[in-house]
């Protein structure tokens, strides 16, 4: 679950229109976003986490390209 920043630019839904885009490319699946009161919520499950995950993946082959390469 996340919650978007009130002073983000743009504000609160500026910031969970770009946290659910992000979100969406990195998982390939829209977060839930509810409105409740003043505050706006960012939930996500499991595939959402296996798409975290897939991003995990990556970032340890590019460290692993970098240190090879000497970048």
């Amino acid at each position: 679950m996340g919650f978007a920043a009130a002073d983000a630019p743009g504000g609160r839904e500026a910031d969970a229109e770009r946290c659910s885009a992000l979100i969406k490319d990195l998982t390939g699946r829209q977060p839930g976003v509810y409105y409740i009161g003043n505050k706006i919520m960012m939930v996500w499950g499991g595939e959402h986490l296996n798409g975290f995950a897939r991003c995990a993946e990556l970032a340890d082959a590019v460290e692993r390209w970098l240190e090879e390469t000497g970048r």
